[in-house]
C-alpha cells in the first residue's frame, strides 16, 4: 500500500498562493499537488471571487471551494442568550478594536480564521485523504502535506501545524521568493496582477487597503461600513461580563469607519496580518 501523502494547496486566491499554484501547474515547483482548497468565509470582496473564477481553469489540479452555510458576517452579528446566566452575548469572531473604560484601545479575541478557514480546510483535507487511502493510514503520522503561500518577506507568519497528520510546507520560502518576486513572475508569464485577499470588513486592513476598497469596490466598502455600525449595535446589547458598552470599531482609530479620514500608505498604519493567528489569511 502506498503511503504517499495527500498534497494540497491552501488557496487564498491572491498574489502568493496564486503564484505558487501556477508554478506548480507549470512544473516550476515539485511535487505536484493533488488539489487546491479555497476556504470561503463568505465575505471576500468580489474581486477575489472573480479572480478565483479566472484562476481555476488554468491549474493542473482541481480546486475545491468549501465553507459554512452561514457566512462570517452573519455569524459575528448573531446574539445569543446564555442558558446558564441569561446574559446576552455575541461570539467574539472578528478581531475588532474596542475602547476600554480607561479610554485605551483593546483588541477583541478572534476565531474567524480558525473556524471559517482552518476547520473547513481540514475537513476537506481529511475527506480527500480518506479517498486517496481508502484502506486507511494512521492519523498520528503525516498523511497530508499542506502548501501555504507565505513568501520570504513574511517569514514571521510561518506557523507550524498543530495536527500530527498534517505537515505544513512553504514552497515560496524554500524558493527564496518575496511577494515582489511573485508579482514579477506573474507579469513575466503573462498573467494579470491578482487582488488582495481578506474579508471586506477585516480590522487588519491598512488605510491603504481601506482606501483601495472604497475607491475600486465601493459596494464592498459600503458593506464594511454597515457591518461596522451593526457590530456596535450588537455589542451595545450584550450583558454581563461580555458587555463592553458598544464601543467596537473596525478601524484602529476607534472611530466609525464612515468617519475615518483615510490616509495613504505612508501616513497610516500598515496591515496587521503578522498578528493573524494561523498564517492562512491574506495569502
Amino acid at each position: 500500500m502506498s503511503h504517499e501523502p495527500l498534497r494540497v494547496i491552501s488557496l487564498g486566491a491572491v498574489v502568493q498562493s496564486s503564484t505558487m499554484a501556477l508554478m506548480f501547474s507549470r512544473s516550476k515547483l515539485q511535487p505536484m499537488p493533488h488539489a487546491a482548497i479555497f476556504a470561503d468565509t463568505g465575505e471576500e470582496p468580489g474581486s477575489v471571487y472573480k479572480w478565483l473564477d479566472y484562476l481555476t481553469p488554468l491549474l493542473a489540479f482541481p480546486v475545491y471551494r468549501v465553507g459554512r452555510k452561514v457566512g462570517l458576517g452573519e455569524e459575528a452579528l448573531r446574539l445569543r442568550v446564555s442558558k446558564k446566566t441569561g446574559n446576552v452575548y455575541a461570539r467574539t469572531l472578528v478581531p475588532a478594536f474596542f475602547q476600554k473604560a480607561d479610554g485605551k484601545r483593546g483588541l477583541m479575541g478572534r476565531r474567524c480564521t480558525a473556524e471559517f478557514k482552518v476547520r473547513e480546510l481540514q475537513k476537506k483535507q481529511r475527506q480527500l485523504a480518506k479517498e486517496l487511502h481508502p484502506r486507511g493510514l494512521k492519523w498520528n503520522t503525516p498523511r497530508v502535506v499542506t502548501y501555504v503561500g507565505i513568501s520570504l518577506d513574511e517569514v514571521h507568519r510561518m506557523k507550524p501545524s498543530v495536527e500530527p497528520w498534517n505537515e505544513i510546507q512553504w514552497p515560496l520560502i524554500d524558493a527564496r521568493m518575496t511577494r515582489t518576486d511573485c508579482l514579477r513572475w506573474m507579469a513575466d508569464n503573462g498573467y494579470p496582477r491578482p487582488p488582495r485577499s481578506a474579508c471586506k470588513f477585516c480590522p487588519f486592513h491598512s488605510d491603504e487597503e481601506w482606501s483601495r476598497l472604497k475607491r475600486e469596490e465601493p459596494a464592498e466598502f459600503a458593506a464594511a461600513v454597515k457591518f461596522d455600525e451593526q457590530l456596535r449595535h450588537v455589542a451595545a446589547q450584550q450583558t454581563g461580563t461580555a458587555a463592553i458598552g458598544g464601543l467596537v470599531y473596525l478601524h484602529s482609530s476607534l472611530k466609525p469607519l464612515a468617519e475615518v479620514q483615510l490616509g495613504d500608505d505612508k501616513a497610516s498604519p500598515k496591515d496587521q496580518f503578522g498578528n493573524e493567528c494561523t498564517g492562512l489569511c491574506g495569502v
